[in-house]
């Protein structure tokens, strides 16, 4: 399922660096990891989960490591992870179709490479620009890239959030058009 970032998207490749301790207690690099990349929507976008973990987080002999690593194995990661976060950086090809979606999550998304507008069900689009941030609170949302030619990026950290009740409506995962494209979170119990 994971491809070479070339055949996904041509912006520059992505490494991630986890650091860690020595036997003396002292910061090393743990591990330096080229991003394995996931495909979605027939190449319109693609994405890279950076890191998962519980919260708060066990670093603990490496504990948060290895969840990370059983739950991307797994193939049951969706959106969000409940009862954690997710880092994922994700590509939008030129003129990507918006996957219109809502998670259970607090999110940052920062936007890297490009230019994304930010669509949203009852307010004007917002044109985000390198360096913006969107902190989306469980709303319905989705992400388009504005330009004709060129790749965009944006990075992503999704947190699990308590139930979200508006106007005496749950607002819970909804993954609108993506449905079949996305798993679900699991994190509405």
């Amino acid at each position: 399922m994971a491809s070479n970032p070339s055949e996904v998207s041509p912006l520059r490749v992505v490494t991630r660096h986890i650091t860690g301790h020595n036997e003396n207690g002292k910061a090393v690099i743990h591990s330096s990891t080229p991003a394995e990349w996931v495909s979605l929507e027939k190449g319109k976008m693609a994405f890279n989960v950076v890191y998962t973990s519980q919260f708060p987080p066990d670093l603990n002999n490496d504990a948060d490591i290895k969840t990370h690593e059983t739950l991307t194995q797994s193939g049951q990661l969706g959106l969000v992870n409940p009862g954690g976060t997710v880092c994922r950086i994700v590509d939008f090809a030129p003129n990507n179709p918006a996957v219109v979606h809502r998670t259970q999550s607090l999110d940052y998304g920062v936007v890297l490479e490009g230019q994304v507008e930010m669509i949203l069900e009852d307010s004007e689009p917002v044109i985000m620009n390198r360096g913006d941030v969107a902190v989306q609170r469980a709303t319905m949302h989705g992400w388009r890239n504005t330009s004709g030619t060129e790749w965009a990026r944006l990075l992503f950290v999704l947190q699990d959030c308590k139930k979200l009740t508006v106007a005496g409506k749950e607002m819970g995962e909804d993954l609108g058009i993506g449905a079949g494209i996305m798993k679900p979170s699991g994190n509405q119990e």
